[in-house]
């Protein structure tokens, strides 16, 4: 029985730190691995290519929904009727069911709709599981075990400040245990960048951008003056997901789906001309005017906005990055 050490990584300082940090350790077998969503920015795909030809292998897994798309399409042919769901959606619905081969918009097209914080299923769907399935198992399969290595810290969540530096997830039918290992959990942010200037590595530059993080472009979760920062540097990431929204809105039930969920609203009683008058208030670049206003989002604030059609070259980093 052997033991391997997976390292997940992310092209954030985190998990690029907890690279590092492994390195300098040297257990047995490490790999690193990078789990593409589909909606990381270019630069993050380079900085990831930088780190492959710099500092180690980076194994490349991403997720495949095509199964899952052909299955979808099925049921929607077949039980979406008897839901009392109208020819019409039913037909726009499954012409929708088409894999793109870009694992975030599949996921959407499958789900129907884009994750939120409520249901973040993008994150197992598009990191957790690939690495598990196309990793991970079958080396737990093999009879060796798997040290998962984690790069999450204390002060990032309430959920991740008290999750424990090992912990045994699992034990297969051979014996063969699988154990997560977090050994950054007590680092704080400069922590890491620091890990990063003792190895001379650089870190991603999205960092000196206003990116408070560099997963997906944007995430669910970003902040305010972070999608600012992108709509002004990034005018092209607006446009993509403007796109996907009008695909994903075509595979939804009710023809309604936008990135960002919309306001706290019930829609049971809605016609679906209502529904679709109401989600469109949450389109991305509804959004997007949203960020260019000041505290409370109702007065445009030309501070803030500086030069919408400009480039941005200033360095605003929230982590005190700017030289």
């Amino acid at each position: 029985m052997s033991e391997h050490n997976i390292a997940s990584i992310s092209g954030g300082k985190d998990s690029t730190a907890l690279l590092l940090l492994a390195i300098e350790r040297q257990p047995d077998n490490l790999q690193a691995v990078f789990a593409d969503t589909g909606n990381e920015h270019q630069i993050t795909y380079d900085y990831i290519k930088y780190l492959q030809d710099n500092v180690f292998p980076i194994r490349v897994v991403k997720a495949d929904f095509t199964k899952q798309i052909a299955h979808k399409k099925d049921y929607i042919l077949t039980k979406w009727k008897e839901k009392g769901v109208s020819q019409e959606a039913i037909d726009r619905a499954s012409n929708a069911m088409t894999p793109t081969g870009n694992p975030f918009l599949d996921l959407c097209l499958w789900k129907g709709r884009f994750p939120s914080s409520k249901a973040a299923f993008c994150s197992e769907e598009l990191k957790r599981n690939p690495i598990i399935n196309q990793v991970q198992n079958p080396l737990l399969e093999a009879g060796d075990d798997v040290i998962s290595w984690q790069g999450v810290r204390r002060d990032e969540s309430i959920r991740r400040a008290n999750l424990p530096e090992n912990e045994l997830k699992s034990v297969g039918k051979n014996g063969a245990e699988l154990w997560n290992y977090r050994p950054i959990l007590d680092w704080t942010a400069e922590d890491c960048f620091a890990m990063h200037r003792k190895h001379n590595v650089k870190h991603n530059p999205l960092y000196e951008m206003g990116m408070g993080r560099v997963g997906c472009m944007p995430c669910i979760n970003c902040r305010k003056d972070e999608l600012l920062e992108i709509s002004k540097r990034f005018p092209e990431v607006i446009e993509r997901i403007q796109d996907w929204e009008f695909f994903v809105c075509e595979a939804s039930k009710r023809g309604a789906s936008t990135f960002f969920p919309a306001p706290n609203k019930s829609m049971l009683h809605l016609t679906d001309e209502q529904k679709h008058e109401w989600s469109a208030m949450q389109t991305i670049d509804k959004v997007v005017q949203w960020s260019q206003t000041s505290r409370g989002g109702k007065q445009f604030d030309l501070l803030r906005v500086g030069d919408i059609q400009g480039e941005a070259v200033m360095c605003t980093s929230i982590y005190g990055l700017c030289e």
